[in-house]
């Protein structure tokens, strides 16, 4: 409906929900809602921070510096690293350059909650592929799903917000069955967590070199702890990534967030000793809730997804009631970022008392 708006919008843009982030948490609560990192930032960010203080000026437009520290990082040259305002924002450029009415993008569902919004902001029309029933994209079905009329292809691993990986092997036979001029977008917001060295890795596709359809995506908000400052990146070619550059919103990237970018990789032995220890914590989680009798799919992001299914709301208000506020998904299931140690030891023991209110035969329960 559009009669209660007094200018013309587009219909379809009317019709779209604005995206919601995670519920705020108040003082006496953990947030778990929104997959944030629960460390202090690294050392020397901070100060790198406050050294950006000419707030009159405008920062430079293409991040140059930190272009040129992931490219070797990378082993690319600068022009195949593109930096935004969070990986999202880099997502929604390549969107915007490559689907238009008529065009197609096919993406895993459930995954990240941005990813229809940003179809119908371009105008495009978005192929939904069900997951599997453990949470894992369906790359077979995903490939089958390719037509005359489909511009972009999203994978997102770890997936948002069931938490399984993809395989190396398996996007390699994924990419193999692409037509080569379908953007491929590797979406690893989440890569640092993962523990599994089976997982596909956006830097040995692009080491490879056959691909210059692929696209990596990374993001500094969620293992670098950089949520709050929005910097994010992408690598590939260079000519795919100036199609990106072209329809950004210029001067985006602010000073500020790309010198935390720099001294955030900085302290990267920092950076790896709190990430091992939030994937201990996740691991911990992961058993705990099994051993209670949940189903829950292998987690390699920094959350841990239960299927409540119709009972999501329910449950997502008993984690409330118990101090922890988490992402519910209605009618499917509940995200739960890994946190503080305190918040896992509360969600383990709400989670055990949810656990026992539902039907036998529900897809969160474990098979006896």
């Amino acid at each position: 409906m559009t009669s209660d708006i007094p200018v013309r919008i587009r219909p379809a843009i009317a019709a779209l929900p604005p995206y919601k982030q995670g519920r705020q948490a108040g003082a006496d609560a953990f947030k778990l809602s929104s997959n944030e990192n629960p460390f202090d930032p690294l050392p020397g960010v901070v100060d790198a921070v406050r050294s950006q203080v000419a707030l009159n000026r405008y920062p430079d437009a293409t991040a140059s510096r930190l272009r040129h520290r992931l490219a070797e990082r990378f082993g690319v040259a600068p022009d195949e690293v593109h930096i935004g305002s969070g990986s999202v924002a880099i997502l929604a450029q390549f969107v915007l350059a490559a689907a238009g009415p008529g065009d197609e993008v096919v993406y895993a569902w459930r995954s990240f909650e941005a990813y229809p919004g940003l179809v119908a902001v371009a105008g495009g029309t978005s192929i939904e592929v069900p997951i599997t029933a453990d949470g894992r994209h369906d790359l077979q079905a995903m490939a089958d799903a390719v037509t005359d009329r489909t511009r972009v292809i999203i994978v997102c691993s770890p997936n948002n917000p069931t938490g399984p990986i993809v395989t190396q092997a398996e996007f390699d036979s994924f990419i193999a069955r692409v037509p080569a001029d379908v953007l491929v977008i590797l979406d690893e917001a989440y890569f640092e967590f993962v523990t599994d060295p089976a997982a596909v890795d956006g830097e040995k596709v692009l080491a490879a070199g056959a691909h210059p359809n692929v696209v990596v995506l990374r993001t500094f908000s969620k293992a670098y702890g950089l949520a709050g400052l929005r910097i994010g990146y992408a690598v590939g070619n260079s000519r795919v990534l100036d199609a990106a550059r072209s329809t950004a919103i210029p001067l985006s990237v602010t000073a500020q967030a790309e010198e935390a970018a720099l001294a955030s990789l900085d302290a990267e032995p920092a950076l790896k000793d709190r990430v091992a220890n939030i994937a201990e914590r996740r691991d911990a989680l992961v058993n705990a809730v099994r051993d209670q009798g949940w189903r829950i799919p292998d987690a390699q992001g920094n959350f841990v997804w239960l299927a409540t299914g119709e009972q999501t709301m329910t449950a997502a208000q008993a984690f409330e009631e118990g101090g922890v506020i988490v992402r519910p998904f209605a009618g499917d299931g509940i995200r739960i970022s890994v946190g503080e140690a305190e918040a896992v030891d509360k969600v383990i023991a709400i989670a055990a008392s949810i656990v026992e209110t539902l039907p036998e035969g529900h897809s969160g329960r474990a098979l006896a």
